[in-house]
């Protein structure tokens, strides 16, 4: 946290100067005004806060603030606001309790914000990178409907459901990524240290080769004197791929790819889709119109394609179009759940209907996730096994090729 030189006149107006820690300088002002100070003059400390450490220093040693602090966060709001604690307190407590000193400067300038007359979710509104944009549309709404501790419990549900399917994917993927390593380390060294062996042995015995030893040899020597280049163009690959995601086009591309990935490209989109309903289910349950919840959700589903999608959908709404028109035209969802979301508009009940989509989106990805090993094992078995023929018959043969011109010396 900053910290900030004040110069002020206390209530017999004698100056008074001295050190704040704060996330701004309105925070300074309301807590000199809160202890009888009038402030003439705040400013920033030259580059070092209380503590005497550089503030770049700081920064850069500070624990990063993580979804489950945000999570905790929410939970926390809930259960204080709920007891019907006033909400200044509570941010008091939390700044109290909070472990992540970063997370404990972002409850500080909320309550500061607070106390300055600000509303909760503009407070929050100058966080962005630590409460996204459907964060705060959901505590704006709940601050209009007077149901802030409801709204801060079902944004509890959602980033913890958010966590888990992350969390999800990435066991999804890890099995498939650690096959994918050893594979390419074997290859390695085969290619630097066991076929240029051979390769000395069949030269010095002058072995005829066939084509898949010539190859294999070929390859062999090609990594071997230029592997720096080889290694060179790889790391450039991996730069320019990251590059390419970051463009709006790469970006796009490389979501809608994501989705169609054997095997696990599946996963992904049934996560992503109950990201998308059950974000979308929270937002309409809470009050907020349909297009401005699309609007919203359209930019948390983390996915640039499907984001176009909702975007779709989003303004066929706009053009007077039913919600199941609109999800149709966007073509992201089964004939099932258009059903489900069809029954649901009829009834009124589209926010309960979104939550089942969620459902079961959710219980398919779980169904995906514990099967994918029985799915993936033929693909690697077979994998493995042409890798392990193509070896065996470019070292082994010319073996036995060696074998005979030995026994006819």
């Amino acid at each position: 946290m900053p910290a900030f030189d004040y110069r002020g006149r206390n209530a017999r107006g004698d100056l008074v100067t001295g050190t704040l820690d704060a996330p701004d300088s309105s925070a300074v002002a309301s807590q000199l005004l809160n202890t009888g100070i009038t402030p003439v003059e705040i400013r920033e400390s030259a580059g070092r806060g209380a503590s005497g450490t550089p503030d770049w220093y700081r920064s850069l040693t500070a624990p990063p603030i993580t979804d489950m602090d945000v999570m905790l966060f929410s939970r926390q709001m809930y259960t204080l606001l709920k007891a019907g604690i006033p909400i200044l307190r509570a941010l008091a407590g939390l700044q109290e309790s909070t472990a992540n000193p970063t997370f404990r400067a972002v409850v500080a300038d909320l309550r500061a914000s607070l106390e300055a007359g600000r509303e909760l979710s503009a407070a929050l509104r100058r966080h962005p990178t630590v409460f996204d944009n459907f964060y705060v549309s959901l505590i704006r709404v709940g601050e209009t409907t007077g149901m802030l501790d409801d709204t801060f419990h079902r944004l509890f549900g959602h980033i913890e459901f958010e966590r888990e399917m992350r969390d999800r994917i990435k066991t999804a993927v890890r099995y498939p990524m650690i096959v994918l390593v050893v594979i390419a380390v074997a290859v390695a060294i085969i290619n630097f240290a066991v076929i240029p062996a051979f390769a000395r042995i069949f030269e010095a015995n002058q072995v005829p080769l066939p084509l898949l030893t010539r190859v294999l040899i070929w390859t062999s020597n090609f990594f071997l004197a230029y592997w720096h280049l080889v290694s060179g163009a790889l790391i450039a690959g991996v730069f320019l791929f990251r590059w390419w995601k970051r463009t709006p086009v790469g970006r796009i591309a490389w979501d809608r790819m994501k989705t169609r990935i054997p095997v696990a490209g599946k996963i992904v989109n049934k996560a992503t889709l109950a990201r998308m309903a059950r974000s979308l289910s929270l937002a309409i349950h809470a009050g907020v119109p349909i297009v401005q919840s699309l609007t919203v959700v359209s930019r948390v589903v983390d996915n640039a394609h499907m984001e176009i999608r909702i975007d779709q959908m989003r303004e066929g709404v706009e053009r007077g179009e039913s919600v199941t028109r609109s999800a149709t035209a966007a073509g992201i969802f089964t004939p099932m759940v258009l059903q489900m979301i069809a029954v649901g508009e009829e009834s009124g009940d589209l926010d309960d209907m979104l939550s089942e989509v969620a459902d079961i989106y959710e219980g398919e990805v779980d169904y995906e996730i514990r099967t994918l090993t029985t799915q993936i094992e033929p693909i690697l078995t077979v994998a493995m096994g042409i890798l392990v023929a193509i070896l065996a018959l470019g070292v082994f043969l010319p073996i036995w090729d060696l074998g005979k011109v030995m026994l006819k010396k």
